[in-house]
């Protein structure tokens, strides 16, 4: 691997943590959550930093270079990341669809009193 790469990539990932944690301690960013970008930037580190992983783990997959297999591990990372932020969100929305109709019922049962 190219020595600027391996050295844009550390930089990458380094300047990746640097704003998870920037993130976090601005409370703007929950720690369960920059675990995974924790993790992500790590991956990059180790597989700039000894490329020998990377080959190793191409070659034994069948992909055709190490840039592939990097590209397509963290495609499916962010696929993953994607499908459980979605299941968050759909959580999350049938929580504020039945707290709103909560809402509205005991706005109902007040204005029913009041009109007594």
């Amino acid at each position: 691997m190219n020595p600027i790469l391996r050295l844009v990539l550390i930089i990458g990932a380094l300047i990746a943590l640097a704003v998870v944690v920037h993130s976090v301690k601005k409370s703007r960013l929950t720690i369960a959550d920059s675990v995974y970008w924790v993790v992500c930037a790590v991956l990059l580190v180790v597989f700039a930093a000894f490329p020998g992983i990377a080959f190793f783990f191409s070659n034994l997959l069948g992909f055709l270079s190490p840039s592939n297999f990097v590209f397509c591990l963290i495609i499916m990372l962010m696929l993953i990341k994607l499908f459980t932020l979605a299941g968050q969100v759909s959580r999350l929305q049938n929580k504020l669809e039945s707290m709103s109709q909560e809402i509205a019922l005991n706005e109902k049962r007040h204005s029913d009193q009041c009109d007594r």
